[in-house]
């Protein structure tokens, strides 16, 4: 299974670049031995200025084919990172090639994708840049290949 962690605007450099880059390898690296095949980076730019329409546009010529839809939006529903590597492992082993983790811009996902959507998951109850939402979001792939590949990250 194919993990893609698809988000609006580009990253050119900083921390935040390399706390994502650093996460999405080691989750590349633990997840080989467990069918996780691939995790990358998607990052998205809207043509024109419009809106979380044009975004969520931006964001769907990144979906591949056929996968499971996954919204970060601040309605969806509170996993732990127990219940989210159980979850990606259920797709997994239910033949899904891949799934898709859709992070939009500053003004959040178009309300019409995340209906759309397979899932729709929440960081919390408070809101967090979008920015630091792809290091969270990559965390949380990371240490979901870590659960399911039995190592003792999750519990540092």
């Amino acid at each position: 299974m194919r993990l893609t962690l698809a988000a609006v605007g580009r990253t050119r450099s900083g921390p935040e670049r390399e706390m994502v880059a650093d996460y999405l390898t080691r989750a590349r690296k633990t997840g080989r031995g467990i069918g996780l095949t691939g995790v990358h980076l998607a990052e998205v730019e809207p043509r024109g200025r419009g809106g979380p329409e044009a975004e969520a546009q931006a964001l769907c010529r990144a979906i591949p084919e056929g996968a499971v839809v996954v919204c970060l939006d601040e309605r969806g529903r509170q996993l732990s990172s127990p219940d989210l590597a159980e979850t990606i492992a259920g797709w997994r082993d239910g033949g899904r090639r891949d799934a898709a983790f859709l992070i939009g811009g500053a003004d959040g996902l178009d309300p019409a994708l995340v209906a759309g959507a397979d899932v729709s998951l929440s960081l919390g109850r408070m809101v967090w840049p979008h920015l630091l939402a792809r290091v969270m979001v990559a965390e949380q792939l990371y240490r979901a290949a870590s659960i399911l590949a039995g190592t003792p990250y999750h519990r540092e």
